[in-house]
Order: structure tokens, then C-alpha cells, then sequence
């Protein structure tokens, strides 16, 4: 059984568009390696501020950390944050071509 979480967060107004930029590195680096049992999608929020990620994985394997765009993104996010993010587990309750292929 996999697991679902989401993650939200604020950049910094100034580190929005870098936020972004890195982000899209980590959805470069998937579409090369195509890791198995990895569901990722990411939103930036019309406030252009705030993100918002939604990872599902099949299993215990997260193959996210190995990736090196990834590595970068965590690197410098600290530094990009205008306040701390918050993590939760979540449970899905439906999905239309959302979390499925």
C-alpha cells in the first residue's frame, strides 16, 4: 500500500520565481528517469507565493530523495521560505485521471 502526502508552504515574494525554477528541474529530472511507483504534482497558488506538492508513493520507496534536481531544491529551500511548510499525511478520497495514468 502506498503513501499520500501534501505539502504547503510560502516562498519568500522574491524567491517565488527561483521556487519555481527549481521545481521545474525536479519535473526534468522525472520525465529522464521515470522512477517507478512515484505520483508528483506540484502547484504554485494564484497569490504567487505559496506551493503546494502532492506525492504519492507506491510502497515504502520515495525515490524522490536520490534525485540530484531534488537534492538542489531542498538545498537552497530553507533560504527561499517565508515561514515554515506543513506536511500531512493524506487519504484519497476520489480521484478523476488525477493520481492515475
Amino acid at each position: 500500500m502506498g503513501k499520500t502526502a501534501v505539502i504547503r508552504y510560502e516562498t519568500k515574494p522574491e524567491a517565488a520565481d527561483e521556487n519555481q525554477r527549481v521545481v521545474e528541474q525536479v519535473f526534468a529530472e522525472l520525465a529522464e528517469t521515470q522512477p517507478e511507483g512515484l505520483r508528483y504534482a506540484t502547484f504554485r497558488l494564484d497569490d504567487g507565493v505559496t506551493f503546494v506538492h502532492i506525492v504519492s508513493t507506491e510502497g515504502d520507496a520515495d525515490p524522490l530523495p536520490q534525485l540530484a534536481a531534488f537534492q538542489a531544491f531542498q538545498k537552497g529551500l530553507g533560504e527561499r521560505l517565508a515561514g515554515k511548510p506543513s506536511r500531512g499525511a493524506a487519504h484519497v478520497v476520489g480521484s478523476y485521471k488525477f493520481l492515475s495514468e
